[in-house]
Formats: structure tokens, sequence, C-alpha cells
């Protein structure tokens, strides 16, 4: 009987395949996910592809988490997402695209259809948010009526006037609003021109904590500030005026404070988030973590349609301490954070993958997890991190199908002798020396790790080994690893993939006469860069670079204070900085064949830095091409229209097998 056993999994083992680009529309993901009231049952998301039709869809499915039962309580025909129980815990309110536009549906637990609570003309921006007495709901939307007629002449008064993913701000930024739930009637509580988020009611229900961007008279109009609505007046004030960035925020349940991530004016980009509390009235914050190296919230990249970085924070019910994601090198956990006493960060769940906290109440954290070789599935634990239950295993019919990479952990010194973390996927298939592609991730301040990507597999799946790197700027190594390039881009980043790339070669894992490069947003940057420095590579795919700084500056909705933040000062005040750490300046010495992935519709890292390159390259004989992606934003092939997503990974692997592999079509 032992003998037959296994021969059984020997012949299961041969029946697998390598991943393939195909798989990318089997896989279905957790999007989200929120416990009872109660805390019987947890609704949460599914969303998956219909490969077909290349549209995507999301699907609200309730479970009782006693007996493990679980029905889809949304037709899944729409994209139904951010569902949110009533306080009573007998309605689910929640976004969906049946409509037109999205709107707020309200639909009984114990059955019924759903009804419509709002029919806004510009639909409804982001999850609602129930009042402590279950009788209103908060929401965004734009207050425009009419939209613009884009035909017609447009006046530009912002500084900055377009952001990617939103367009042109004035007709898109949103107001806050409250719903009365019996009646329908809507009352608007903000009148100005930011773009206002994240509606918290707090615990008496007075007021409503939001975040505010998009100032119309700033640069620097990304990160937003903290603001309190008084729900009865309407007035509103600023938190903390001129305090710095908040990422997250939440009331303490006695009603008296604000706890909030973020950091303070003045420090270096790139630099750590904090964990700080805040009066109700105001005043100065008190940092919470001041001693903790590399800071709070998320930074380890996916490819996959799950929120990049969560920081989200939540509180226990007694207020004593929050609960926050916690990045450490590649590892991604979830912590808890004294707020009162001496400071105290202690690991709940930590380990070799990324955990996104969803919720909790008195008993359990509700959170999803994430692996090199493992998608999103959804997770209960108890408060201390003990008895992690699996609740959801959406892609076990598809792990039992493929064959996965094997996971190196490399850890080697750079050129000036700092200590650089990366990742080696080796294929399932083939022997060593592989042909390999380095990955670059973007940003240039996130960083990869334990998180799935399925660009990574399907390379993997193809015969590539796949390397990792966390080069100086990434995240989770502490403020003077992730501040180092400062003024010096394409130095030691440079340095630390040259010499990940070097020790996959000695250690045997890698053909060096057949690698190529890839990367998106600041990993294009550096793929451009790197084409420009040495001819060691075969292949190269950016996308969505910024290869000149100084255009960059200009055109980019975060130019005029990124490219200032990253490099120092302004163009016209270090032009040989600008000049020196722009991959264009070196364009014209590139023989890589080179395929430049644009999306139309990136106002992060416009068209025109790709175009550049492209006609640099191609005025001086050097093999390249470049694939236009219509109406695409900033990282869209992460988690935007799967046409996108799909033609980005079949380009990327197809030229790679070209050039690198020598392979025609």
């Amino acid at each position: 009987m032992i003998q037959d056993a296994v021969q059984d999994k020997t012949e299961a083992a041969q029946s697998k395949r390598t991943v393939e680009p195909a798989d990318l529309f089997r896989l279905k993901f957790v999007t989200g996910g929120q416990l009872s009231p109660d805390g019987k049952r947890v609704a949460y998301t599914i969303s998956d592809v219909d490969a077909e039709k290349e549209k995507e869809y999301s699907a609200i499915w309730l479970m009782n988490l006693a007996s493990g039962e679980t029905h889809q309580f949304t037709g899944g025909t729409a994209v139904d997402a951010q569902p949110r129980w009533s306080p009573d815990g007998k309605q689910i309110a929640f976004l969906s695209t049946r409509s037109e536009k999205p709107q707020i549906y309200l639909i009984p637990v114990d059955g019924g259809e759903a009804r419509a609570v709002t029919s806004l003309k510009q639909g409804v921006g982001g999850a609602p948010a129930w009042s402590p007495d279950g009788k209103q709901i908060a929401f965004t939307t734009v207050p425009i009526e009419e939209p613009r007629d884009p035909a017609k002449p447009y006046r530009v008064t912002r500084h900055v006037y377009r952001f990617n993913g939103m367009e042109y701000l004035d007709d898109v930024v949103q107001s806050l609003y409250v719903v009365d739930v019996a009646s329908g009637a809507v009352k608007r509580l903000t009148e100005d021109r930011l773009a206002n988020a994240e509606p918290q009611w707090s615990p008496d229900g007075k007021d409503i904590l939001i975040l505010s961007s998009m100032v119309p008279d700033r640069m620097d109009t990304l990160y937003p500030s903290l603001r309190v609505v008084n729900v009865e007046s309407g007035a509103l004030r600023e938190l903390i005026p001129g305090w710095g960035s908040f990422m997250a925020a939440a009331w303490t349940p006695d009603n008296q404070r604000i706890v909030f991530t973020g950091q303070p004016k003045g420090l270096p980009i790139g630099s750590k988030n904090d964990l700080w509390i805040v009066n109700r009235a105001g005043g100065a914050p008190e940092n919470r973590s001041a001693g903790f190296a590399v800071g709070i919230g998320g930074g380890v990249y996916g490819d996959h349609p799950v929120v990049m970085f969560s920081s989200k924070v939540i509180l226990t019910g007694d207020g004593k301490a929050a609960i926050v994601e916690v990045q450490e090198g590649g590892e991604e956990g979830i912590y808890r954070v004294a707020l009162r006493g001496a400071e105290s960060i202690t690991p709940l769940l930590t380990g070799e993958r990324t955990c996104f906290a969803l919720d909790m109440n008195h008993e359990h954290i509700l959170y999803l997890v994430s692996a090199i070789n493992q998608p999103d599935d959804l997770y209960l634990t108890n408060l201390d991190g003990s008895v992690e239950q699996q609740l959801t295993h959406l892609n076990d019919d598809w792990l039992a199908q493929v064959k996965l990479p094997t996971v190196e952990h490399l850890l080697y010194p750079s050129s000036d002798g700092e200590q650089v973390e990366a990742w080696l996927l080796l294929p399932p298939e083939g022997q060593a020396p592989y042909p390999m592609t380095l990955a670059i991730h973007g940003g240039p301040h996130g960083a990869y790790g334990h998180n799935f990507h399925f660009d990574m597999q399907m390379m993997a799946g193809a015969g590539y080994a796949v390397l990792m790197v966390n080069h100086r700027a990434s995240t989770g190594y502490g403020d003077k690893f992730s501040t180092a390039i400062k003024g010096d881009w394409g130095h030691l980043d440079y340095d630390d993939l040259m010499a990940g790339v070097d020790l996959a070669i000695a250690k045997g894992y890698a053909d060096p006469d057949r690698m190529g490069v890839f990367g998106l947003s600041g990993g294009g940057n550096l793929s451009c860069w790197i084409v420009g420095q040495t001819r060691r590579f075969k292949a190269a795919v950016p996308e969505n670079p910024v290869t000149n700084w100084v255009s960059f500056y200009g055109v980019s909705d975060i130019g005029a204070w990124f490219a200032v933040e990253e490099l120092g000062g302004k163009p016209y005040e270090i032009p040989e900085v600008y000049r020196r750490c722009s991959p264009i300046t070196y364009a014209h010495t590139c023989t890589t064949p080179t395929l430049l992935l644009v999306g139309e519709h990136d106002w992060r890292c416009p068209a025109e830095q790709s175009e550049q390159f492209y006609t640099t390259l191609k005025a001086n004989g050097c093999i390249t091409e470049m694939v236009r992606l219509p109406n695409s934003i900033h990282a869209e092939s992460i988690v935007g229209n799967p046409v996108v997503r799909r033609v980005q990974n079949e380009a990327t692997l197809e030229w790679m097998n070209r050039y690198v592999l020598g392979k025609s079509e």
C-alpha cells in the first residue's frame, strides 16, 4: 500500500504542468472582507476574470465561521465590492457597477433583493461608511451634475491639474456626503476642490474623519491631510494643519483621540512612516513607534488585484493598542502597537509571507495571506496571533495542476559592503545554468518579497530563473537604506542589482549569455538605465519608465515635487544631477533589443518618457519596439483592465523568448 501511495504521488507530480500565460485568468482572488457585528459570519469579495470576454467580475460571499459553510451572496455579473455590515448586522451595504455608474446598494442578510440607496449621475467613490446608529451612510462622489464636455476649451488653474487614474482633477475630485438610509435623502458636507476620501464616523456619530488630498495650490498634492467634519453643521477643520503626510487613521473607541500613520514634514523621501496618536481637538501628536527602525505600513509588491500597499489602522476594542501591518525585509506581517505607556510593538503574524489586515473584533483578526507560491486566501486568527485558520482555498485546484518554482534566498554584500536581500526563482523544469530575467520593482520605495507575482510565475514556468532584488531605496531595511539614492539614482541601486546578477552566475544558477531585464515605473527606469550602462543583457522590457528627469519634472503629476525630493533640487538648480541620473543621457549607446510598454493615459510616468527613449534608440540603430496601451494608467498591468494585464505578460515573455532564447514566433 505504501508503494502504491508513493507511485500515485509520483504520477501526480509527473502529470503537473508549468505555469503558462493563460493561467492569468484561471486564478481567483479575495479582494476584501469584513466580520459581522456578532462575529459569527464574514462577508468577503472574490474577483475573477471571464477569459473569453476578458472582463473582470466581483461577487460578495458569506461564510458562517462556526460551520465553515459559504454561499455566493450576489450574482457575480457585475463588480460588487466593499461590503459593509450594518451596525445591527441585518443588512450589507456595498458598491456595485450593476447600474451605469457605481452606486451604493443595500441587501438584507437573511434574503431579499438588493436595492439602490444612491442614484447619482457621477456614481459613488470608495466604500460606504455606516453611522454608529445605522441610520445614515457616508460616502464620497463628484459634486458635478453634468460632466464637462471634453471637446470644449478648458482653463487650468490648479498647480497639478491632471492625476494618474483620475484624469482632469476639476472633473473628478470628490466631496463628502451622507445619505439617510430610510428616505434616501442626500446631504452634502464638504464644498471644496479637494479629493475627500475614507470617511470614518466618530463613535458618538457627531463627526466624520476624512483624508483630503489634491489641494489646488500645492505641488505635493498626492499626500492627504486629516480633516474632521461635523455632520450637523458641516463645520470642517484640519486636525493638525501643515504637519505632514497621513496614510490612514482611526478613532479611538472613547471618542477622544485619533490614531494615524504618517510622517512629519522635512524627512527625506523614502523615510519610514510611524504610528501617531493625537487628541480629537488637535495639538502635537505622540509618536508610538519612534524607536522602530522599519516603521509602520506595508510595502511588499504583488502582481494581483489586491491593494499593494495596505496601511489600515485597526484599534482594539479597549483602545489600548492598534493592529497594523509592518514590512521587515521581504516579509510583511501584522503587529500590535501599544497606544499607552512605554513604546511596545509586538509581532502577531509573521513569517515568509505577506499579510493584509482586514478587520478585527473582540475575538479574532481577519486577514489575507499571500506568498511567492501562494495566491491570496482569507484567514482568521485569535487576537494574539495563535490558532490561524485558513477560511478560503480559492486556487487549490489550480495549484494541484501546476509546477511551481523553487525559491532561493540570497543575501550578499554590494559594492560598498551593504548587505542586499534578493530571491531567485528557479524554474521547475530544465537544468542550471538557466536563462535568467532580472525583475526590478518600482517605487523605488517599495520592495519585493513573499507576495504572489503572476508574471514571475509565468517566467519561471517558461524556463527562466527570475531574480528579484531589493536594491537600495527599497523599504523594510531602515531609513539609511531606503533614502540612500537621493541625488544619485543609478549608482548604488545599479550596483546592488549587478552584484545580485553576478552572484546568481557565480552560484551556477544563471547563464551569463542568456539574460533579460524588465520592470515597471522605477523598475522601468532602472531597466532603461541598465541597457545604457552594460551590454550583458540580451533583452529589456521597460514599462512606463522615467527616462528624462528634466521633462519628468514638468509633465508628471508628481514631477515638480518628486523629482526635487529624489534628486535634491530643481532642474535649473542642479542640471548636472538631472542629466547624470537620466537614462536618456546614455540611451544612444544602447545595443540591447528593447521593448517599451506604454500606458497612453499614464500621467505618473507619461508616454513621452518612453517616446524619447524609443526615438533615441531607433535613431542610433538599436532594435526597439513599443506596445501602446490605449486608455491605460500607471501600473494598470497589475490591477487594471484584464486586456492590459494579458498583453503586458504576453509581450514581455515573447520579447524575452525572441532575444534571450532566440525563439521566433
